[in-house]
């Protein structure tokens, strides 16, 4: 009788403990609309002044001649950084300078070489990225059945997980070349502003472009190569 006594006792303690834990639980934070969301964030990405951009391609997307690009960029177009592109299936790497109109880009070897920007496209033209008709600002704002599916954590930036869906005539002001739709993933930071952080897109056979912004609104200063 007595060990009965001493189990019912343990049986209540523990429902008691177990009950008190599950009370004290927060409620997990709601997230909020995708639709929202992604309206919010690109009327802040379309107010960005500058920024210090990446662009990765990761496996192998027919007709995309950039396959890394990295550099700082302002509204203006003023621009500068590096990469590499891909030119008749060899990988090369190249030194860019945008300014004045004037696309320069110095290759593995030899100097600068100047390119008119009306011929910019034709390798990669970074002041897209900032473009509001090409650019992240179109690309945000053009996301198809946007949901938003988790809240994470972007180099240390808590932000929200969307994901949606972009058609080719879109994405192909920032990735000329591309040969089809995306299905889309963009983290918005979720403290402050919803500024995109990090985008990718995923195309057939496992390849994917990864852009990510940083260092938003900061000065940049271009200089053209002498």
């Amino acid at each position: 009788m007595v060990i009965r006594r001493i189990l019912a006792g343990l049986l209540a303690l523990t429902a008691v403990v177990a009950a008190g834990c599950t009370s004290g639980e927060a409620p997990s934070e709601p997230l909020p609309d995708g639709r929202t969301l992604i309206a919010d964030a690109a009327a802040a990405a379309a107010d960005l002044r500058s920024t210090h951009f990446s662009i990765q391609v990761d496996g192998s997307i027919p007709g995309l001649m950039v396959q890394s690009l990295e550099g700082d960029l302002d509204r203006s177009g003023q621009a500068k950084g590096n990469g590499t592109l891909n030119q008749l299936g060899q990988l090369v790497e190249v030194e860019f300078v945008l300014a004045d109109d004037t696309l320069y880009l110095k290759g593995p070897t030899g100097g600068f070489q100047k390119i008119p920007a009306a011929l910019s496209s034709t390798v990669y033209d970074p002041s897209a990225v900032l473009d509001p008709e090409r650019g992240i600002a179109k690309l945000v704002s053009s996301l198809q059945d946007p949901a938003t599916e988790a809240r994470e954590e972007v180099d240390g930036t808590p932000a929200y997980k969307v994901t949606g869906k972009l058609d080719r005539n879109v994405l192909s002001g920032l990735l000329p070349g591309i040969p089809s739709a995306a299905d889309v993933t963009f983290w918005l930071r979720a403290d402050g502003k919803p500024l995109p952080v990090k985008a990718t897109a995923a195309f057939p056979d496992n390849a994917t472009v990864d852009v990510r912004l940083s260092d938003v609104d900061k000065p940049v200063t271009v200089t053209p190569p002498a």
